[in-house]
This record gives structure tokens, sequence and C-alpha cells, in this order.
């Protein structure tokens, strides 16, 4: 008998452990506790005052006080990795050693070094190390990738990108490591690394960029405003145009891509509506509900929620299921990306 995806997932279920009550971390405990397949085996936060409150809302569920508690005592196959950003190495790394398959949240490192290591570890571990990026799931994401993996668009001669979002004064200044350059590292990797991804997911690596940052309307030590132009290594022309300065709310997150044989504008506040599709031969088809709905974590909102299609992808590759997933090796790419563009940006302000 042929098994279905559905069947392979419910005969064999995986179970999960999250690290980091926070604000994406609940996100996780919630999409496990709803996914088919999906077990939810424990979870640990160094917060006192946050395990309590998930230990009252998932009752029963085991709580650690500590990753290393969590790794000895916790029989889960796989560890979501979902602290700040310069935490995700640290304990990636050490979740690797327990022998365990480790799904890190974006970005999965802060310096590429430190991806490149981990990356070694899980290859000499023999275990997945995987990187969530759930806008590669977004709806008119998917369509835009199906055209162009039938050559409908020729080669990409440009592609501009735009992230004009707002966070608030009270989204750094509640928190001990965000606007924090050695702990955050800066916007590119907290709001525009989902966006670099999917360009270098269609353009090729970026091999070369300029660009200028400045903060303007925060008090952080990262960036609040930046542009940069940038070449991949297809040979696309690229632009980028970030800020965390929109006034009230979210503007736009925008990706335009322009084709040999088409042009197409996916925007909205997320990446969730195809603004314009002009592609030779492909027309856009009618009645597309578009059904991508941001994170909202109260006072702001994320981009879009998608988790529950990166958990069910990790959940059949577990499986061993042909299926892609996200690796060290794609999310290298984006650090790498990024490292490149601050360091062309400081080189401006040296030679200035």
């Amino acid at each position: 008998m042929v098994l279905g995806v559905y069947d392979l997932v419910v005969m064999n279920p995986v179970r999960f452990a999250v690290v980091g009550c926070g604000n994406i971390g609940s996100r996780h405990l919630a999409i496990l506790t709803a996914q088919p397949g999906a077990i939810l085996a424990g979870f640990c936060d160094s917060d006192p005052a946050r395990r309590e409150k998930y230990a009252a809302l998932y009752e029963g569920t085991p709580v650690y006080a500590s990753i290393e508690e969590m790794l000895d005592l916790c029989d889960a196959t796989v560890i979501n990795v979902c602290t700040p950003h310069y935490l995700h190495a640290d304990h990636t790394v050490k979740a690797i050693a327990a022998g365990r398959h480790v799904l890190v949240e974006k970005p999965m490192a802060l310096r590429s070094q430190d991806a490149s290591q981990m990356i070694q570890a899980a290859a000499k571990a023999g275990v997945l190390l995987m990187v969530v990026k759930q806008n590669r799931h977004n709806i008119p994401v998917v369509l835009t990738r199906e055209a162009f993996d039938a050559g409908r668009f020729g080669r990409i001669l440009m592609a501009q990108c735009n992230v004009v979002w707002n966070r608030y004064a009270g989204y750094y200044t509640q928190s001990p490591w965000l606007g924090r350059k050695e702990f955050e590292g800066g916007a590119l990797y907290t709001q525009v690394s989902h966006f670099l991804d999917l360009l270098i997911w269609l353009c090729g690596d970026v091999v070369d960029a300029g660009g200028k940052i400045e903060t303007k309307n925060h008090a952080i030590d990262i960036e609040d405003c930046g542009t940069a132009w940038l070449r991949f290594a297809s040979g696309t022309m690229g632009s980028l145009f970030w800020t965390t300065c929109a006034y009230n709310r979210n503007f736009e997150g925008s990706i335009t891509l322009v084709g040999e044989h088409g042009i197409v504008k996916i925007g909205g506040q997320y990446l969730n509506r195809i603004e314009h599709w002009d592609v030779e031969g492909v027309p856009l088809r009618e009645g597309t509900q578009w059904v991508d709905r941001p994170n909202s974590y109260g006072h702001y909102q994320g981009s879009s929620s998608n988790h529950d299609k990166v958990i069910q992808d990790v959940i059949r590759r577990v499986n061993r299921e042909d299926v892609r997933i996200v690796s060290g090796e794609d999310g290298i790419r984006t650090v790498q990306a990024i490292e490149l563009i601050y360091a062309k940006c400081a080189e401006r302000r040296e030679l200035r």
C-alpha cells in the first residue's frame, strides 16, 4: 500500500522542543500544538515568568529552565531555536552535539563564520540543520517562483526591494537585546533577511554592493534607515530600501522583478499580494485567494504567518520524504549578503 503524506505524518509523529518563548517562540508553541504530526515535547526559557505563563497555557508539557537541562531530559527529535539572534549559533551547536535535528529562526547566525560552524557540526553529526524562511510559502511568492522555474521570465534584469515598516519606540526599549548591534546585528538581520533570502533564491548570491545606513528616529545603536545597490551572481542589478521609521504602521514590503519577458511586483505590507503581473504567456489566475496573514505581536506586526507550512515540511523531511527544506547552506547565503552590505556601507563612511 502506498502511503499519502497525511498517512505518513500520522504514522510517524515528530517530537519538537522549543528554545526561547518570546514573540516568535510563542508562535512556534502554538503551531506545534495544532499541527498534525507534531508533538510538543517540551520548551525552555531563562525567564521564570515566561516559563510560568506557558506552563499554564500548555499544561502537562515539560518545562525547563535552560537548553542544557532540556537537552539532557527531553526526548525531542527536533529542537526549534527561537532565542535572540546572538544566541542562535550557540544553541544550535549545543542541540546538534546532543544528536538532535535543528530548526533555527532567522537569521541563522550573526556571522557567516558561526553559520559555517553550524553547518559543519550538523554534517559531522549526521543531523538536519534547517532555517525558518516562511515567506517562501507566501502565495504570491509561490506563483512567481513557479513562473521563474518554468523559464517564463527569462533572465531577471533588475530587482527592487522596499521594506518600509514601523517599529515604535517601545519595541526597542522593552527588549534587552533589540536595537543593540552586538545582540541584534541590525535591521537587515531582523526586518530584511526574509526579503534578501527571496532575492538570492531568485537572482543568485549577492556578489557586490554599496550603500548607506543611518539612525534617524530611534535611540538605538543599529540603523533604522538604509539604502543599497546590489549585484547578484546572475548579473541582476538590484536596489534595496529599508526603514523601521514608517509613520504609525507598516507601509510596504515589496519585491519588483524586471525580467526579459515579464514584470512582477509582489507587494502589500508583507509580500502578501500581487500588485502587478505581466508575464508573457502566463496570465494571473483569476480568483486567487490571498490568505497570507502577518504575525501579530500586539503593538506591531511581523511578516506573514506561514510557519505552519515550515513545520509541515520539517515533519515530512524528518520522515525521509524528498521535500525541499531551507538548509543551513541556504541560510548562510543571506548572512553573507548582509555582512557584505554592511561592510560596503562602513567603507563608504570611512571614505567620507
